[in-house]
């Protein structure tokens, strides 16, 4: 049977990953400090720990993969034409918002998919935590695992 203690703690483990926008990796110190404190007394809090911590750590992965794909991509579809070595070119870059380039749209493309991730990420979690705060097992989607 699964104590509202432990439910307790599992849910702020998942919650405590907002603390992210507070303060710098708030969002992987916050579930660790939970989780290792935590871990031996219940296999129902070690299994959210690990799921929360896991989850985190692939959305970083993500956001990673996805900046390294978006940044090269906008800075070629803004700069592109224009020799950075050269200071007086800077002056001659145009916007044209009528005919955007294929690569100023899949920047455009990437950085919404990156919105709508960030979006599916708080919805998630907070899923998470009323799944920890009924007493059930969650399991976030896209989750690679790096603690089993």
């Amino acid at each position: 049977m699964i104590s509202n203690h432990q439910k307790n703690i599992a849910t702020f483990i998942h919650l405590s990953t907002f603390s992210g926008f507070l303060i710098p990796f708030g969002n992987f110190i916050g579930p660790v400090i939970l989780w290792m404190t935590n871990k031996e007394k219940s296999e129902f809090v070690d299994a959210h720990g690990k799921q929360a911590i896991n989850f985190q750590i692939s959305i970083l992965l993500y956001a990673v993969i996805l900046a390294a794909i978006t940044i090269p991509v906008l800075l070629l579809s803004v700069l592109g034409s224009v020799n950075i070595l050269d200071f007086n070119d800077f002056d001659t870059i145009q916007f044209d918002f009528v005919n955007f380039s294929p690569l100023l749209i899949t920047a455009f493309s990437l950085g919404l998919l990156a919105v709508i991730g960030f979006i599916l990420e708080l919805v998630f979690i907070v899923v998470a935590s009323l799944k920890a705060r009924d007493g059930e097992l969650y399991n976030y989607p896209l989750t690679i695992n790096f603690l089993k």
